[in-house]
């Protein structure tokens, strides 16, 4: 019988030369041996709501996904979802935090960031950091605080300002009570029926104008004739414009509506993202870009506590930041250092409320410590010496005499400050160098905040002082450069207020963990 060779080719010997154990490739300094330190000091599973369902494929596991996902964010700072699918399916080290599961797709990842984590990202942040923290002994006590602006995943020209909407409506206003008199006279006087003409017109209402219009004179919308050579009745062109000053008013009520109370813009393609002045652009122009503001809680070099804002002001930022910091710590830090962004009146009580050191720089700071001829001006109101009877005395004798007590603008401790107005500053030689208003001098004196920058000033200007100021400058700022340029976060990826916080959290946990394995690896080497 003839012999057959049966003989398979199909086979790739280099197979053969891969380790039964995965871990031994590795690098003993991989960063992976980091990131898995940390995680085994956490319980994830409590986090992470498992939802079994009784049809479909098993589902992945969650603990596993949340590994690769953070060590991810960990190694790149920020890494797509297909990307992650591609490192779990050539990585070694992704392959080892698998563990045997299979390779899950990027639909996958996306469904879970999407779905688990928006309620829980926030504690496992909190857990990461109580791990970190206890292992480097962090002092808490000292924060260091800044903001950012992060361009929003939006368009550049969809703005929509909430003060051109209001301006807007009040002309449609206007032109709806002029067509209500146009149709009050030539059409319904006859017929008995008046509608009621108002200054301003809610949607409400103008839909039940519409009905009666229409019922008065009996308009059928189907028989409306449109398109050229058709001529409308008269009837049918006060209705439709009725109609769509109706259209205009319910629109501006819309945007008005999403811009809320406290900003006056947003984007069309991000209706979380608010139009700030960012810094620089890659063209080196300033511009007016929908953004949001990311802030940023610095202690001994780790993100302790992070939020994301609609508006640009960083003075509104720091209260919901401090209470987002003691909800993770349980206390306030000790010395909150800032910059002059966050330095304003209500801060300053806040601080003074919560047993919290004044360590934030107020807007005249500069001036105030580095230009004698403004701190020592005669003619500043602070400057002026007082009286037997405690008024002010400008620095030709004559005296203030108090008016009234003025409430202090956007203050929420009920702060007031005393307007003091001189007594005769007719034929004064002085007059030109102090005022330039006609009449008598008329000053604002707030006793409270001129003693609370006194003693900013005393806390600044001090040694320690100075070393804060020192630290600040290259933790808090020296994070943020971080993850702009070496960890390429200058954008966000995900739009929304609520996606933005849930990367934004992302980023920070990822850096935190990169921080710790460097750190240690420095130690390491070191010794």
């Amino acid at each position: 019988m003839p012999k057959h060779n049966y003989t398979n080719t199909h086979y790739t010997p280099i197979q053969l030369k891969l380790p039964l154990e995965i871990e031994k490739i590795i690098d003993i300094s991989d960063p992976v041996y980091s990131f898995n330190e940390i995680m085994n000091r956490i319980d994830l599973k409590k986090h992470l709501a498992l939802k079994e369902s009784g049809i479909g494929r098993p589902r992945c596991d969650s603990v596993k996904m949340l590994k690769i996902i953070l060590f991810s964010f960990m190694e790149n700072g920020y890494l797509s979802l297909r990307d992650i699918e591609k490192a779990c399916k050539t990585d070694i080290r992704y392959m080892w935090l698998l563990d045997g599961m299979k390779v899950p797709t990027h639909v996958t990842f996306g469904n879970f960031i999407k779905n688990d984590l928006p309620e829980t990202v926030e504690e496992i942040f909190r857990e990461v950091n109580c791990a970190i923290f206890d292992s480097e002994h962090v002092d808490t006590d000292h924060a260091y605080i800044d903001g950012t602006k992060i361009e929003a995943n939006a368009n550049k020209y969809s703005w929509v300002w909430k003060s051109s909407c209001t301006r807007n409506r009040d002309k449609v206003f206007v032109k709806v009570t002029e067509l209500i008199e146009r149709i009050n006279v030539e059409d319904l006087m006859y017929l008995g029926v008046k509608l009621e003409a108002r200054t301003e017109y809610a949607i409400e209402y103008m839909d039940q104008m519409l009905e009666s219009y229409r019922l008065a004179m009996d308009l059928d919308e189907s028989a409306f004739v449109r398109g050229k050579g058709h001529h409308k009745s008269p009837s049918q062109r006060k209705y439709q414009e009725l109609k769509g000053y109706r259209d205009r008013l319910k629109n501006y009520a819309r945007n008005i509506e999403l811009c809320g109370e406290d900003r006056n813009s947003y984007s069309k393609t991000d209706h979380g993202a608010t139009f700030m002045r960012v810094k620089r652009d890659y063209m080196g122009n300033d511009q007016l870009l929908p953004a949001y503001n990311m802030q940023a809680v610095i202690c001994d070099e780790y993100i302790a506590a992070i939020d994301a804002k609609q508006y640009a002001s960083d003075m509104d930022c720091f209260v919901p930041l401090m209470e987002k910091f003691r909800g993770m710590y349980g206390h306030y830090p000790k010395y909150p250092v800032a910059d002059a962004g966050y330095g304003s009146y209500n801060n300053y009580l806040y601080c003074q409320e919560h047993g919290m050191e004044k360590y934030m720089k107020f807007t005249m700071y500069d001036k105030e410590s580095g230009d004698p001829k403004y701190r020592e001006d005669p003619f500043r109101a602070v400057n002026f010496r007082q009286g037997e009877d405690g008024n002010p005395v400008c620095p030709n004798g004559k005296r203030f005499l108090f008016r009234y007590h003025q409430h202090v603008r956007g203050n929420k401790y009920g702060r007031t400050e005393e307007v003091y107005e001189c007594e005769s500053c007719e034929g004064c030689p002085l007059k030109a160098r102090c005022t330039r208003r006609e009449g008598n001098r008329t000053i604002r004196i707030n006793r409270e905040l001129t003693k609370i920058h006194k003693e900013v000033l005393e806390n600044l200007n001090s040694v320690q002082g100075a070393l804060l100021r020192m630290n600040r400058s290259i933790q808090a700022e020296g994070t943020y450069g971080s993850m702009k340029w070496n960890r390429s976060y200058k954008r966000a990826f995900r739009r929304g207020l609520k996606d933005v916080i849930l990367e934004f959290t992302l980023i920070a946990i990822g850096f935190n963990l990169w921080k710790y394995h460097n750190k240690t690896r420095r130690l390491e080497e070191s010794a």
